[in-house]
């Protein structure tokens, strides 16, 4: 299934043609950003169209492992998303690996959230995001930028300085686990004893995994503008649907 026209930068196309001869392989990519357009409303963050179907096409094929790396909930991104094929699920910046979070973590994330929240009902449009393994303070919705920049200020300033801080588009998330997408993508490359990988991402959070990715044969894939360590870039969604059928089609 072809998302349309798009070229791929030809040094991309050349290493997407190199890495299909590389089994196994794995093939991981964000969720918003990349898969999705961003939204206001996380929870309105549809799929982009044949986003799902070049996932499907990759999973089929033999020595391939599809792995959606995302910070938000794997319960979460599994009903915004809408799929449920065979594929490999990482949740909360790779703290949710291997299951759920313990009850003294989800503790510390709740009295973090309890913290917040008044700092947070001060500024309108803000809101208060309680995930598995951390808090996302979202500024997107509000229209004074600067009482946005504020707020994510104030907030850095007042959590505690061992929780690890994830600044992102319009949000600083605060996890109380030190997991990131880097760890959790070595850790599964590790586990699996693949050939070679590629990642997509979109965010600050996602250089984590573009570093992490450094092997002669890896492909990383930033989407978008702004600074980034990935060895390629795309403009945009439908880009990025691209880059995987274009894989999908060199796999067949």
């Amino acid at each position: 299934m072809s998302t349309g026209p798009v070229a791929l930068p030809p040094a991309l196309d050349a290493a997407l043609v190199d890495l299909a001869e590389r089994r196994p392989l794995l093939v991981a990519s964000d969720y918003d950003g990349v898969l999705a357009p961003l939204r206001d409303d996380p929870a309105a963050a549809v799929p982009e169209a044949g986003a799902g179907e070049a996932l499907a096409r990759l999973s089929r094929v033999d020595g391939v492992i599809v792995t959606l790396v995302s910070g938000r909930g794997v319960a979460d991104l599994q009903a915004t998303s809408g799929w449920s094929g065979d594929f490999r699920w990482v949740g909360s910046h790779g703290a949710e690996f291997d299951g759920p979070l313990t009850g003294e973590l989800a503790d510390r994330r709740d009295r973090l959230a309890e913290q917040l929240e008044p700092l947070v009902a001060t500024v309108d449009g803000a809101w208060l995001e309680v995930k598995p393994a951390s808090v996302a303070v979202h500024v997107r919705p509000v229209e004074d930028r600067a009482a946005a920049a504020l707020l994510l200020d104030e907030a850095r300033a007042t959590v505690d300085s061992s929780l690890t801080l994830k600044p992102g588009k319009d949000v600083l998330e605060i996890a109380v686990t030190d997991a990131d997408k880097g760890g959790a993508l070595r850790r599964l490359a590790d586990e699996l004893g693949v050939a070679a990988s590629v990642y997509l991402g979109d965010d600050v959070t996602d250089e984590d995994g573009f570093r992490a990715l450094a092997g002669d044969h890896d492909v990383t894939v930033k989407i978008g503008e702004g600074p980034t360590e990935a060895r390629h870039r795309v403009s945009d969604t439908v880009a990025a649907v691209a880059v995987l059928n274009r894989l999908a089609d060199l796999l067949a």
